[in-house]
């Protein structure tokens, strides 16, 4: 584990976290995954893009929680033993170590996928929640997606449940709850940029 900085985003569907995200590691040089562990995650452990893909941000159905959080090696004698997991499971554990492995290479932001905790006890991490007002959400997306009023609200909520349940089934960390975090930021009335300088200038002193 080294000692430097690491930023996690954990977001509402319809903030911008993503782009908040992108914005933070660019002004401060920082590496920035988001989708990208999807593709190292495959690469690195020669499971198919597209199980990874499927898996994203949705729990299963049962786990077994003390292997998912625990301290695991991948070798090949502990990848096998992971045979009787359901596959999304496994594909949590996977990508999970590739989350750790990326924060010990260098200082980085993580968008999503439980990274929050799953570096939660790295000593130099940063860990965000964006939010804002649903119908500012619900307006971008009618933007992004060309939808109806109804049809963006509708998916803002569905994805807003898909990423609680998948948090709150991996962790012991309640999704969106502010002592779950160490920044809560609202983006309704601020820019990209202007949430990206005010997470960097939280972290001055991190």
């Amino acid at each position: 584990m080294k000692n430097h900085l690491i930023f996690t985003i954990s977001r509402q569907y319809g903030t911008g976290g993503h782009e908040v995200g992108k914005e933070l590691a660019k002004s401060m040089g920082l590496a920035y995954y988001d989708k990208e562990l999807i593709a190292l995650a495959a690469q690195k452990t020669g499971i198919s893009k597209e199980l990874f893909e499927n898996a994203d941000e949705m729990p299963s159905n049962s786990f077994l929680y003390s292997l998912s959080m625990g301290t695991h090696t991948l070798g090949t004698s502990t990848m096998a033993s992971f045979g009787e997991l359901l596959t999304n499971d496994r594909l949590f554990i996977l990508q999970s170590q590739v989350i750790r492995d990326l924060a010990d290479q260098g200082p980085c932001v993580i968008v999503g996928r439980c990274a929050d905790y799953i570096l939660r006890e790295y000593p130099r991490h940063v860990s965000v929640f964006i939010h804002a007002k649903p119908e500012h959400r619900i307006s971008r997306i009618q933007r992004l997606y060309d939808l109806s009023p109804e049809q963006a609200r509708d998916k803002v909520k569905k994805m807003d449940k898909k990423r609680a349940s998948y948090c709150n089934y991996y962790s012991d960390v309640p999704w969106g709850i502010a002592t779950s975090y160490d920044l809560c930021l609202d983006v309704t009335r601020i820019t990209i940029p202007q949430a990206a300088e005010l997470i960097r200038l939280y972290a001055q002193d991190v």
